[in-house]
């Protein structure tokens, strides 16, 4: 073999030599496809926790200018806060308790909690008692408030609704209460109401409610506002932590002692 052929043949090797060298090289550094990469962050998801489900809690509260007698408004005040403190201590494991505080008094009906988590909840203003009694307006913002389904999502849990007065609506209140108990949520959702006093319209609380084991509370001081609200409480944090959010339970009040209304005991 001359020079030149040997050197030709050298540099023939060289080259298919390289080009095995790279094929390997490139074996080697390329990522895995996305197909595989895919499935293992699939594989990732199915080990991560479950999002708790809402469990909407909606509150009408009457602070018409009468709620001012008797201690009745400062006893309204407690109860709402004291509720809301306690939902907000609950574990978010399965359901996650959201608020949603709707007052009327005076001319017209306000949104004050537009159903958050409770645990996200810093403080609840203490409400003044003044002026009439716009119910019907406060019947549409909870009916709003429940087909908004950014607020109340298809998996949320049954709603609880729950009415409080002591008084007779002072504006239109029968197509609210109508389309309210129409809506398709309302009528999935645990409804009840507490007359206070002797001059609350019983006869309307009663189409609100709609559990026949929990009838129109009756609220005769004002003491038995907590009880209530301290019964509801108990029902809503029996229901979060149960296996089954979903299934209504039945409301006592005459099973909270009179001389125990410490909420944050729950």
């Amino acid at each position: 073999m001359g020079w030149a052929s040997m050197n030709e043949d050298n540099e023939s090797r060289f080259f298919n030599a390289t080009i095995i060298r790279n094929e390997v090289d490139k074996k080697m550094n390329t990522p895995k496809n996305s197909p595989e990469k895919g499935g293992a962050i699939t594989k990732l998801k199915a080990f991560a926790a479950p999002q708790a489900r809402p469990l909407p809690v909606i509150i009408l509260a009457d602070v018409s200018g009468s709620m001012a007698e008797n201690g009745k408004i400062e006893a309204l005040n407690v109860a709402i806060k004291q509720m809301v403190t306690s939902f907000g201590k609950e574990s978010r494991l399965r359901a996650d308790i959201q608020v949603g505080l709707i007052t009327f008094g005076g001319r017209q009906a306000d949104l004050h909690l537009p159903l958050i988590s409770a645990h996200s909840v810093s403080e609840v203003e203490a409400f003044t008692a003044v002026g009439a009694t716009p119910m019907g307006a406060a019947f549409e913002l909870a009916r709003q408030l429940l087909e908004d389904k950014e607020r109340v999502p298809a998996r949320a849990y049954r709603p609880v609704l729950v009415l409080v007065s002591d008084g007779v609506p002072t504006d239109d209140w029968e197509k609210p209460l109508a389309a309210l108990k129409g809506s398709e949520r309302a009528q999935k959702a645990s409804r009840f109401a507490m007359a206070i006093g002797a001059d609350a319209d019983r006869e309307l609380l009663a189409q609100f409610a709609d559990d026949v084991e929990a009838p129109v509370f009756e609220a005769h001081e004002a003491d038995d506002i907590r009880r209530f609200f301290r019964a509801v409480t108990m029902s809503v944090v029996a229901r979060s932590s149960s296996p089954s959010p979903d299934q209504p339970l039945t409301l006592d009040v005459s099973e909270i002692p009179a001389d125990d209304l410490d909420l944050d005991a729950i």
